[in-house]
């Protein structure tokens, strides 16, 4: 096992910050890349990776790694360190405003002119050439403050792995995946071991994400080169939602980290006899046929059903409590579905979203993640 610090550029002085890296098995060949906590508030990846960490080091030991599998337990220092009033500030840098999980780079434009002349008929050896090229690619890219240097050191990490998962979690929620079309063919063995109840697929959610900033670029290509040279589709990445901001336990996390692990066994990245899948809990859905059940007013919320339940259309999904005119205000599903998330906070403003509900039907467009 190797460790490599990453330093972040400033934006004050005396405030310099770095990313831990742990790579396990040997370079140059396959890779997969797994962090935790971008959004430093949401922490059970964060006990997820401690896990894996253990049973990677025990499989390095045992020279069953056929890849090499990275990971960074702590993918954001500067979020971790923000906090007012005791509340932690983990999704949004303070400086700026701006998501910690929003605006990564996209990286065609810059990376066109390094594969100029070394693509050829072999669509093996082009993956190749490519994955070379997409670090120099990231190492362009303008680094203005700290919020710049921690986007370019992550996406620097991930972006020529075969393999990339974002680990995330909701407020209150089940396991649930975020990833893309053409890319749930091999999501789906993850979504089974994991037990997700959802698994939302956009080519494009909006605003530019971590995990589409490792995808996009190889379907680019593809559409660029598809009349001149075959392009594979080189990277599998996927934010993976592992429940509530409160479900941070060890047998839990342990469970998590073992389907991590039967999912790179399944892959071909760690020698052994891959698991037996367990079914699937529910189909994919489009991220678009998400309903997000906003309040239009005010007061204390009342759920009426848990993170998993199957709403129908017409269900009462939650009440919200006016205690000083008495009203009760009733907030109903439009769609079908899982309801996957929900807010924690049982006191809401008008405007607030409260209820995420994963439908078949697709109803928004645009912009599909929130803020």
């Amino acid at each position: 096992m190797r460790v490599q610090i990453h330093s972040l550029g400033e934006t004050s002085l005396g405030t310099r910050r770095e990313v831990t890296s742990f790579h396990y098995g040997q370079g140059g060949g396959r890779k997969a890349y797994i962090q935790a906590a971008l959004h430093a508030d949401e922490l059970p990846g964060m006990l997820v990776a401690h896990h894996l960490r253990c049973r990677l080091a025990a499989l390095e030991a045992a020279g069953q790694l056929k890849a090499e599998v990275v990971v960074v337990p702590v993918a954001n220092p500067i979020g971790l360190a923000q906090a007012v009033l005791r509340n932690a500030i983990g999704r949004f840098e303070l400086v700026s405003g701006e998501n910690f999980n929003r605006h990564y780079p996209a990286l065609l434009t810059t990376l066109m002119p390094l594969l100029e002349g070394r693509l050829g008929a072999d669509a093996q050896a082009n993956t190749q050439v490519i994955r070379t090229a997409l670090p120099a690619a990231v190492a362009q890219q303008p680094q203005l403050n700290e919020l710049d240097s921690l986007r370019k050191t992550v996406l620097g990490l991930a972006c020529d792995a075969e393999l990339v998962l974002d680990l995330h979690c909701d407020c209150e929620a089940v396991v649930h995946l975020y990833t893309a079309p053409p890319l749930w063919p091999q999501t789906e063995p993850l979504a089974r071991l994991l037990g997700a109840q959802a698994s939302l697929l956009a080519t494009e959610s909006g605003d530019q994400p971590f995990d589409e900033a490792c995808s996009q670029t190889w379907w680019q290509l593809q559409a660029v080169f598809k009349d001149r040279y075959p392009v594979e589709p080189g990277c599998l990445s996927m934010t993976v939602e592992l429940r509530g901001e409160a479900d941070v336990n060890h047998p839990q996390a342990i469970a998590d980290a073992d389907a991590l692990i039967g999912f790179l066994i399944h892959r071909g990245m760690v020698a052994g006899e891959p698991p037996v899948l367990p079914p699937l809990q529910q189909p994919a859905t489009p991220l678009s046929g998400v309903e997000i059940i906003s309040t239009p007013v005010a007061g204390v919320v009342v759920y009426s059903m848990e993170p998993g339940a199957w709403v129908r259309a017409g269900d009462t999904v939650a009440e919200i409590v006016n205690p000083l005119s008495g009203e009760v205000s009733v907030l109903k599903s439009r769609t079908e579905g899982v309801l996957f998330a929900r807010e924690y906070r049982r006191y809401a403003p008008a405007g607030r979203p409260l209820c995420k509900v994963a439908g078949r039907v697709p109803l928004r467009s645009g912009k599909l993640l929130t803020a």
